[in-house]
């Protein structure tokens, strides 16, 4: 399987803001995007006129790292996005955001989108009382995801926990820390997400 192997703070000075691809790490002075807010690479600081596609392809990539997704995976979820009834913008962002990676990360059982994956991906994640490690699965209205029983006792994920025990889950999503389950009780919708995103760039890149 495909996988990113470059240093993820460079993805956050490659795009000129934040990520939040490091989880605490990026709330503190140890941030490399605070410490040098520049494209990495000797031209890094240098300015440089963007076209009409280069806006739409660094929107494109800024939620493609944003989510950690591969091409032919972001393209394939905006392709299912474009055949379904609606504004094809608002349904691409509603596809990434049900994710089960996505979905742990926003309830707070995990610091990054990164480490909510490899909770996924390792067997940690229930999903209506059944394991599911598949990191793109698409939850739905009503299910429940919770932390396993057992994995509940491991330090890493007991760290997290505690850390996030006032975490303030999106309106979309239901959370009880201290059990580590929560639930759908309704798909997300566009203001929902608050990070800054011009899904219509995307839209037009694709539409090219």
């Amino acid at each position: 399987m495909a996988k990113y192997t470059e240093a993820k703070c460079k993805h956050c000075r490659r795009e000129g803001e934040k990520l939040y691809l490091k989880g605490e790490r990026c709330y503190s002075e140890k941030c490399a995007f605070e410490r040098r807010p520049y494209a990495p690479g000797e031209q890094g600081q240098g300015r440089r006129k963007q076209s009409e596609y280069g806006n739409q392809l660094r929107e494109k990539q800024k939620v493609r790292r944003m989510y950690g997704m591969m091409e032919d995976q972001f393209r394939s979820t905006f392709s299912t996005a474009a055949r379904q009834k609606g504004v094809t913008g608002e349904n691409f962002l509603q596809l990434l955001e049900t994710r089960l990676d996505n979905t742990v990360f926003r309830m707070g059982f995990a610091t990054s989108r990164s480490q909510a994956r490899q909770l996924v991906l390792h067997g940690h994640i229930y999903v209506n009382g059944s394991r599911v490690n598949i990191a793109s699965y698409q939850v739905e209205e009503g299910d429940t995801i919770s932390v396993k029983d057992a994995s509940r006792k491991k330090n890493f994920i007991k760290d997290v926990l505690e850390t996030n025990d006032e975490y303030n889950a999106p309106e979309w999503l239901s959370v009880n820390m201290e059990k580590a389950e929560g639930t759908v009780v309704r798909m997300p919708e566009r203001e929902d997400i608050e990070h800054p995103i011009n899904e219509q760039l995307i839209v037009e890149y694709y539409s090219l």
